[in-house]
C-alpha cells in the first residue's frame, strides 16, 4: 500500500544506544523524546530495548497509549499542561514540566484526591522564549510549590533552538547549573533532572570538558533521523535514513511547465511563481500537504518536486522513465517525519535492512 514511511527499527536502536553511551560517558541520562514518531508504539519498544529508560511525549494521549501498551519507562510529559488537562496529567504521566504556579497548585489538588504524589520538572527561562520562568522569579516560583501537598520537584530544565533558535551554548549551560545549584542548597532539593536541552545539545554534549550540574538530555530528532539540530548537519556514526517515503505515481504526461490562463491564488492562499521550461514530462504523486510536509522531502530519484496541493504532489520526471503504477522514494526531515507519523492515511512499515538483500518489510501498522 501506498503512501507508505518505511521505518528501520534497527537503525533506530543503533542510533539510541550510540547516543545514550556518549551521554553516559559525561554521567548525563537520556530521555526519548517520541512526539515526533506520534509516540508509534513499535518504535518506543524497540527504545527500551536498547536500554533506553524514560520517554517523552508532549501530548498526553500517547503517554496513556503506550502505558495501555505495557512498555516499561518513566513517562515525561514535556509541553506545560493546561489546567483542564490536570486530572489526566496525574493519572497518566510520570513527570511533568511546569512553568505555572495556578497549575502546579491544580496539580497538587488533583494529586490529593487521586491519592497520589507527581513529580515536576520546573522549566526556567533562558533567552529561546517558549516556556518558561523567569530566572530570577525561579526562587518564588519553588518556595511556593515545596509547600504543595504531594508535588514534589524533580528538577529543573531548559529549552533551546525550539521556537527562538537559541544555541545552548557553554555559557548558557552555566547559568542553568548555577540556577540548579542555587535552588538545591537554598530549598535542600535533590534534582535527579537538570534537563540541560535537546538534540541542539549535540555539539556542547561532544566538546564540553564540564557538564556541570547538567545530568539529564531529552533527545528526539538525533535518534530518530541522526541530526543535531543547529545546523540541521548529520550527527558521525549514525544513522540519518531510519525513516523513508514510498508513494506511487498516479499520472505521467507531457504538460507545459507554466500553468496557463488567467492566474489567481491556488488553494492555500499562495501565488506560485513558475520557471519556464518549455515541455516537460510532470508526473502526479499520491500524496500531499494533508499528509506530508512536501518542503521537508528530497526525492532519492532524479526528480524535482514542482509543488503540491492537498493530496498530490507534482514531480518533474523528464529525466526518467517513470511510469503510472512505480514507486518513488524520498528522504524525510524532522517536519515531513512528524507529519507523515502523524497522519492516518500513510501506512507505517517496519523494515529490517540487509546489505544483500536490501530493505525488506517486517510488520505494517494497522
Amino acid at each position: 500500500m501506498t503512501p507508505r514511511v518505511e521505518i528501520d527499527l534497527r537503525k533506530i536502536r543503533h542510533n539510541a544506544k550510540t547516543l545514550k553511551k556518549w551521554c553516559e560517558e559525561k554521567g548525563i541520562q537520556m530521555t526519548a523524546v517520541v512526539k515526533g514518531v506520534n509516540g508509534d508504539v513499535e518504535i518506543a519498544r524497540t527504545l527500551v530495548d536498547s536500554g533506553v529508560t524514560s520517554l517523552a511525549d508532549t501530548k498526553i494521549e500517547r503517554i496513556a497509549k503506550l502505558k495501555l501498551a505495557h512498555i516499561p519507562a518513566t513517562y515525561m510529559l514535556i509541553r506545560t499542561p493546561a489546567l483542564s488537562e490536570v486530572s489526566e496529567v496525574v493519572r497518566h504521566v510520570d513527570v511533568s514540566a511546569q512553568s505555572e504556579i495556578d497549575v502546579v497548585r491544580a496539580i497538587s489538588a488533583e494529586a490529593v484526591k487521586q491519592n497520589k504524589t507527581h513529580a515536576i520538572i520546573v522549566m526556567v527561562e533562558m533567552g529561546d522564549l517558549r516556556e518558561g520562568v523567569m530566572p530570577n522569579d525561579l526562587p518564588l516560583f519553588i518556595e511556593q510549590a515545596v509547600q504543595l501537598p504531594n508535588i514534589e520537584i524533580v528538577g529543573i530544565g531548559a529549552n533551546f533552538a525550539c521556537f527562538g533558535g537559541i544555541i545552548p551554548t557553554d555559557q548558557k549551560m552555566r547559568e542553568l547549573s548555577s540556577l540548579a545549584k542555587h535552588i538545591q542548597k537554598q530549598y535542600s532539593l535533590f534534582l535527579p533532572y537538570v534537563s540541560g536541552g535537546n538534540s541542539a545539545n549535540y555539539y556542547w554534549l561532544k566538546q564540553t570538558k564540564d557538564v556541570g550540574c547538567i545530568n539529564h538530555l531529552r533527545l528526539g530528532e538525533a535518534i530518530f533521523l541522526g541530526r543535531e539540530t543547529i545546523r540541521g548537519a548529520a550527527i558521525p556514526n549514525l544513522y540519518q535514513d531510519a525513516f523513508c517515503l514510498v508513494a506511487e505515481v498516479i499520472e505521467v504526461k507531457t504538460k507545459p511547465s507554466v500553468p496557463y490562463g488567467v492566474q489567481s491564488r491556488n488553494a492555500f492562499g499562495e501565488t506560485p511563481i513558475f520557471q519556464e521550461r518549455g515541455m516537460m514530462k510532470r508526473a502526479i504523486v499520491g500524496i500531499g500537504r494533508q499528509d506530508v510536509n512536501v518542503n521537508g522531502l528530497t526525492p532519492l530519484a532524479p526528480v524535482d518536486i514542482i509543488g503540491s496541493s492537498s493530496d498530490h504532489m507534482i514531480i518533474d520526471a523528464t529525466r526518467t522513465d517513470i511510469q503510472v503504477g512505480d514507486h518513488i522514494r524520498f528522504a524525510v526531515d524532522y517536519s515531513a517525519m512528524i507529519s507523515l507519523m502523524t497522519s492516518p492515511y500513510v501506512q507505517k512499515t517496519y523494515v529490517q535492512t540487509d546489505e544483500k538483500n536490501g530493505r525488506f518489510p517486517t510488520k505494517t501498522s494497522a
